[in-house]
């Protein structure tokens, strides 16, 4: 898909792998809807992307709100008159472990507020956009391509029940829209990152991030630049559907 003069989402695009995502499409010229909750980031988010010379907006919507995301992708089509693809980045974070225990007795374990918020915004709010995605690009007539950002903890990582369960999904939907989808000219695929240095993990201490780096062949973290590039080529090369872009440094969980 030739970028330029096309209209893309992408759902978390204040910070963070949205941002950087966002200003790799701008660069290649896709005009741009910009949904997230955090109003002044996506200001300033518009502004990055506009300066490159492509029409951007920002949209307010919690996507995992079933009403919400419609009205919302019905004003996107509205501003733009078309849509060829949607990023869905959109997630959270709330780590816990299954059950945790202390000299032999159990002291926590993770909360259903915590299994359902995480599965609410990645896995149903991922379902929604994309949904409302697909069925606007096939009333449209003019293909598209939809692309989830799954992760590395997609094949299970302790303390993340919640996450890993979301993002396997996420996946996996990719995989099926590939297929339900190809006979309207729309692809789906994935990217599953590894530990990347986002504004979050900047912020961890010295001796995290170097536990965190040393089982990564590559020994470091990736760059939200390096996502972002890996989601450009799965717009841009069309023989691409139906799978997961792996982008972790070659390590293995």
């Amino acid at each position: 898909m030739n970028l330029r003069g096309k209209t893309v989402i992408v759902t978390g695009a204040a910070r963070g792998l949205g941002r950087a995502i966002a200003e790799e499409l701008a660069a290649a010229g896709a005009d741009l809807a910009l949904i997230d909750m955090q109003a002044a980031d996506s200001a300033d988010a518009v502004a990055t992307c506009t300066a490159r010379g492509i029409t951007a907006r920002a949209y307010g919507a919690n996507v995992a709100r079933e009403d919400e995301v419609a009205a919302t992708f019905d004003r996107i089509v509205a501003d733009f008159g078309r849509l060829d693809g949607i990023v869905n980045n959109a997630g959270i974070l709330r780590d816990a472990l299954l059950v945790k225990t202390r000299d032999g007795e159990v002291v926590d374990r993770m909360s259903l507020s915590q299994w359902q918020a995480v599965i609410d915004v990645n896995l149903t709010g991922v379902f929604l956009c994309g949904r409302e995605a697909a069925e606007r690009m096939i009333r449209l007539g003019n293909g598209g391509m939809i692309v989830n950002i799954s992760s590395i903890s997609r094949a299970g990582n302790a303390g993340q029940s919640n996450y890993s369960a979301a993002k396997a999904g996420v996946a996996s939907l990719a995989v099926v829209w590939a297929k339900e989808l190809a006979r309207y000219g729309i692809r789906a695929a994935a990217v599953a990152p590894g530990f990347i240095a986002t504004p979050m993990v900047a912020s961890m201490k010295p001796e995290m991030l170097e536990k965190m780096m040393s089982p990564v062949p590559l020994k470091r973290l990736g760059q939200p630049e390096e996502v972002a590039c890996a989601v450009r080529f799965l717009f841009e090369n069309e023989f691409y559907t139906g799978r997961v872009l792996e982008l972790d440094g070659g390590l293995r969980l």
